[in-house]
């Protein structure tokens, strides 16, 4: 858990340090085009971890060594596969699309097979219990980016930017070979599909609805109020950045240790999700009351330069949205443990229709500020959604992951 948080905070500096370059360098506009490439990657980045990485650590944590060598060569191949295809698309609408959005994803496009690649080696290492090589890692990405943005930003092409943070990540994508000493299979990424598709597609269809969704809303937000709406919200998210980053990257540590507690028992799994769920909240409050004390000194405008006064009005209700949904990460964590695919897709269904239309009738009312005050109260619904699916599957007997006391890789692929 340590190293998993230690990792994440590396990943959280370098993904705010990228943004604020970004918001200091190009305009308005061509940051908000910035924005979309960003969600667009994070929604393929979601395809590829449901397709490939979550079944790993949901049923490949903390297995024999030559299991887990077998499971990584085919999830690595898994992620290359979903990485070319979905570039290609990128790549596409990069050069069919007119102006800075079409220019981001042109340069995401070019990239996306190696950062899907590095993201797989992050799960892999978090499955095997070795966090250390994940934190390395993504060292190493971040090292990567003081020369690779260094040069982009003094072209100030927004395709040169998103080509340099993507190189960066290749360079990391690359030594990931070297850490785990596994090739990716292409062959096996066919295997792996047929063995693990009853929660491989399931997770892929949540992760696209959770990621899709967030898509979505930064584009209805665009189409109606503009990209200057999307360049402040993006502004205010920035400023959650590290925040952010490390709730949501915790999933990498947080499922394996799950699965770890529920071999002890089903209540030992409730206490560990409560406590997950717990900790991040009150993380968030203490997050958002340092920049209620800090912000308004100046160091906001300092920090995003022309995008802080537009954005400085949706921090009050982006933080207590992130507040609210912080909490339910214990849930999510705990369904995802217990392998009931079912009722987490449902779960994302709803979470992601309400923040979907929520951003639009906020949006249309009143623009970024409208959006977001409307999606706190997407939160709250959702949230008391996510812990009342828990705890019915806590008290059932579905599921498709481990169960306490099943020690063996082979029984695990065997269900």
């Amino acid at each position: 858990m340590s190293w998993g948080l230690i990792d994440q905070a590396l990943s959280s500096l370098s993904n705010f340090a990228v943004g604020i370059v970004v918001a200091h360098s190009v305009g308005l506009e061509e940051f908000g085009a910035f924005t979309l490439a960003w969600f667009t990657y994070g929604l393929i980045l979601n395809v590829s971890r449901g397709l490939a990485t979550d079944p790993l650590v949901v049923r490949f944590s903390g297995v024999p060594v030559a299991d887990w060598r077998t499971a990584v060569s085919r999830t690595s191949g898994t992620a290359v596969v979903v990485g070319v295809v979905m570039g290609l698309a990128c790549l596409l609408l990069g050069i069919v699309v007119p102006g800075p959005v079409g220019d981001a994803l042109a340069g995401l496009g070019l990239v996306l097979p190696l950062l899907v690649l590095q993201d797989s080696w992050r799960f892999a290492f978090f499955a095997a219990g070795q966090g250390r090589k994940a934190c390395v890692n993504d060292l190493v990405w971040g090292l990567a980016l003081v020369p690779t943005m260094a040069v982009a930003v003094q072209r100030e092409s927004l395709f040169g930017i998103v080509l340099a943070w993507g190189l960066a990540g290749g360079v990391a994508a690359l030594f990931g070979f070297r850490q785990a000493r596994v090739v990716p299979s292409f062959r096996g990424a066919r295997i792996w599909f047929r063995e693990q598709r009853d929660l491989g597609v399931r997770y892929m269809v949540e992760n696209v609805i959770q990621s899709g969704g967030t898509q979505l809303r930064m584009y209805a937000l665009g189409v109606i109020a503009g990209l200057a709406e999307v360049a402040a919200l993006r502004g205010a998210q920035l400023l959650l950045g590290p925040l952010l980053t490390v709730l949501m990257g915790i999933g990498t540590v947080a499922v394996p240790e799950a699965v770890r507690w529920l071999r002890r028992s089903r209540r030992h799994l409730l206490r560990f999700s409560l406590a997950l769920g717990s900790v991040e909240a009150v993380a968030a409050l203490m997050w958002a009351l340092a920049l209620w004390i800090f912000l308004p000194r100046g160091v906001g405008e300092v920090v995003l330069g022309q995008v802080w006064e537009p954005s400085s009005v949706l921090i009050l209700p982006l933080c207590l949205s992130v507040i609210v949904s912080t909490f339910c990460t214990g849930a999510t964590t705990g369904l995802r443990a217990l392998g009931t695919a079912r009722r987490s897709l449902r779960s994302q269904v709803v979470e992601s229709t309400l923040f979907v239309l929520a951003t639009i009738i906020g949006a249309t009312v009143a623009g970024a500020l409208g959006a977001t005050w409307a999606s706190l109260g997407a939160a709250v619904v959702s949230g008391i959604f996510w812990w009342a699916q828990f705890r019915r599957a806590m008290h059932g007997t579905e599921g498709n992951g481990p169960v306490p006391g099943m020690e063996d890789a082979g029984s695990i692929r065997a269900r």
